[in-house]
């Protein structure tokens, strides 16, 4: 038994049936975001749940059972993904190719800087990426997808300002809306940490009595027992473009393709402080050190190996879910194995197609009512960094820093063509690095 403030530690495993109702507890909380951003960008959603159940066992044996964290998509690096996989000028096979030669670099940097802090600790990145830099590029993360969120909630113009949404689209994001906000401010207990999950709920029901959902799809499945277990739709990174037919299911092989990955991979940077975050928080509900035992290097190595994978097989990026870190405080249950099963359930749910069928059909108006207030937490959070570690804007570097940087991102900046193409926080993320090192302290700074 754990000698700390947890019911249970790490290795601690609970009975049979508290074990699997606590880890389907971890599902709900995780569900609402981890399928949002596949649904979001356009991706498999059964692959993102596969990658996330895979990548939280491959945290698990990285960090030796230590850490009760669960990994779910990462929402991030959703302007490059979503800027990239709704481009016209694509094609399926380059879209998919950009993204995920992004996200593998992604995992590939995680593991550098994990080989970098065993050997050289970790204030090397508070000297490259302070606050200054953290906080504007992820208000960035959040504020930059406000055209994605509108545009979904049925609230989007033409190109000669003419709405171009539907009543019942609004209806139901606004219902979504506030079933959302009214969760998240006064939601009490579990319930409270998954408000997502329950906004999805209420809206797609609102949804499907205004029409907005077609159940045709769910249907055929239903009425067809072979396509109740299936094979998620793989995309596998290669060296050449094709499609493949497995056991029913096509699999698809996209090219390496190096010409959106500066403007992915600079933004590692920005989850590699937050997944140091995390960990510190998660220490303080557990009672342990986790950025000693086992170790800042072990984390952020499972991290990286868990998206590296994500990338080769086509799903997203996976971090760390505060969600989650929230169900350990409530439950004072902090046991891995609690967390593992729960890793093993969203694999299991990854293959059940008729499951998978149904979020296909939520409705775009659903996603934009989440996003509306989502979008809004995430650049929220940003803000919360530069007043948390008391940014000084009486100091003119850092109004200059911080400027430049929220400039850049949402004025849409593109550099360069083909492989030498930056844009958008990944151009922003850059400058902001080169002002921060350039731009003179004074003396008290230093």
């Amino acid at each position: 038994m754990s000698t700390n403030k947890m019911i249970l530690g790490a290795k601690d495993k609970p009975t049979t049936g508290k074990w699997i109702a606590l880890s389907f507890q971890h599902i709900f909380a995780m569900f609402g975001a981890t399928i949002l951003v596949p649904i979001l960008t356009g991706m498999p959603i059964a692959v993102a749940l596969f990658t996330s159940g895979v990548g939280t066992l491959i945290y698990i044996l990285c960090t030796k059972a230590k850490v009760p964290v669960y990994l779910g998509s990462s929402f991030a690096f959703l302007p490059q993904m979503i800027t990239i996989m709704s481009s016209q000028e694509l094609t399926k096979f380059e879209k998919y190719g950009q993204v995920l030669t992004g996200l593998l670099l992604v995992g590939l940097v995680y593991v550098v800087v994990a080989i970098i802090i065993k050997f050289a600790g970790k204030k090397w990145i508070d000297k490259i990426f302070p606050p200054v830099i953290i906080g504007p590029m992820i208000m960035l993360i959040g504020f930059g997808l406000a055209g994605s969120a509108v545009a979904n909630a049925g609230l989007g113009t033409d190109v000669d300002g003419n709405w171009i949404g539907t009543w019942q689209e609004v209806v139901t994001a606004f219902v979504t809306l506030a079933i959302v906000v009214l969760i998240a401010i006064r939601g009490k207990g579990f319930i409270k940490v998954v408000p997502f999950l329950i906004g999805i709920a209420g809206g797609y029901i609102v949804g499907a009595i205004l029409g907005l959902v077609d159940f045709s799809t769910i249907k055929n499945v239903i009425t067809t027992p072979k396509e109740w277990i299936k094979i998620p739709k793989f995309v596998f990174l290669g060296f050449a473009n094709k499609e493949v037919d497995f056991l029913g299911s096509t699999i698809t092989i996209a090219k390496l393709n190096l010409a959106s990955a500066i403007s992915i991979v600079p933004i590692a940077f920005v989850t590699i402080c937050e997944h140091i975050g995390d960990h510190a928080v998660l220490s303080e509900i557990t009672g342990e050190n986790y950025l000693v035992d086992p170790g800042l290097d072990s984390t952020l190595l499972g991290d990286g190996i868990a998206t590296a994978f994500a990338a080769m097989v086509g799903g997203p990026a996976n971090t760390t879910y505060g969600e989650n870190t929230s169900v350990v405080g409530m439950t004072k249950i902090g046991s891995v194995w609690v967390t593992g099963l729960a890793a093993i359930i969203a694999i299991l749910l990854s293959f059940t197609n008729v499951f998978i069928k149904i979020l296909d059909t939520i409705p775009n108006a659903v996603l934009g009512g989440m996003c509306l207030v989502l979008y809004g937490f995430i650049g929220f959070n940003g803000m919360k960094v530069l007043i948390e570690k008391k940014v000084d804007f009486s100091k003119l570097r850092n109004v200059v820093i911080v400027s430049v940087i929220l400039v850049i991102g949402l004025g849409g900046a593109v550099i360069g063509k083909g492989a030498f193409k930056i844009f958008g926080t990944g151009l922003a993320a850059v400058v902001g690095v080169i002002l921060n090192l350039a731009l003179p302290k004074e003396k008290e700074e230093n």
